[in-house]
């Protein structure tokens, strides 16, 4: 507990109630400050998913395509973000996208093929949980592509993604960025949990190592795409409450629904 954080009479009502005493008391040791904190993220974030479900109500009934991409490194956070932003949306209109390594058919064709099969239909959403950005920093990385394979997708990027809009898709772009301490702190967090240890792979394992790899390619991107019709959201996702937040919070802001429709 941090003796210097005062009590205001918020925080009391906060903490008697059952959402309050719930967050006090699921962790030891107590921590009177995170489970303010807390409760008042669950507030916030109730009220977000509220006008997640407007926006995805005028999505349906003016049948409109969204595209929603996360990006960011290993443990930064992409999948509890997309979790909190459609968990309260209604699953017959959205799709969470996130694509296995490609087959040897699917390496033989056009690289954004496999990615545009993937594109919503009139009404819908899709949420990519890493997206065909995966050539421009874990593929080069990680030895999964040639330097001419990454230069071509640098190359192809800003136009495919003009064609994107053009054709009247709404296209919005997170990364996820996160400190080096931080994912290495997630990734013992995930080793220690054996609810999680399945998520570890082979790339993760070599994260920490290629950290600054990642870190030239990464800036690479955002040098190239700076030229491109739709610009990057950093968010800092250090604290994953934060982040989620921050995360909806752009995507309402970026896509104009009728924030008076009924739900």
């Amino acid at each position: 507990m941090h003796e210097e954080y005062i009590l205001t009479q918020e925080d009391v009502k906060i903490l008697n109630t059952n959402k309050g005493l719930t967050a006090l008391l699921s962790k030891e040791p107590y921590n009177i400050e995170k489970a303010v904190r807390y409760v008042k993220y669950e507030k916030r974030l109730k009220k977000l998913q509220v006008e997640l479900i407007r926006l995805q109500s005028w999505v349906i009934d003016e049948n409109e395509r969204i595209i929603v991409i996360f990006e960011g490194r290993d443990a930064a956070g992409k999948g509890g973000a997309i979790r909190r932003a459609t968990e309260r949306m209604n699953p017959r209109h959205l799709r969470i996208v996130a694509l296995p390594k490609p087959t040897e058919d699917e390496k033989s064709q056009w690289y954004f093929q496999r990615y545009v099969k993937q594109f919503p239909k009139a009404g819908e959403l899709v949420f990519f949980d890493r997206s065909w950005y995966n050539r421009a920093v874990v593929e080069p990385v990680n030895g999964f592509c040639t330097q001419e394979e990454h230069e071509i997708f640098m190359n192809q990027v800003n136009d495919f993604e003009s064609m994107i809009t053009e054709s009247g898709i709404r296209l919005v772009k997170i990364y996820m960025s996160i400190s080096k301490k931080e994912q290495a702190k997630r990734f013992d967090d995930i080793k220690s949990d054996p609810l999680k240890q399945w998520k570890m792979t082979a790339v993760d394992e070599q994260a920490q190592e290629l950290w600054d790899t990642y870190t030239a390619y990464k800036n690479k991107m955002f040098s190239k795409t700076k030229e491109g019709v739709v610009k990057w959201k950093i968010i800092r996702a250090n604290r994953k409450t934060f982040a989620r937040v921050d995360a909806i919070k752009h995507i309402l802001n970026n896509i104009p629904y009728d924030k008076n429709k009924k739900v």
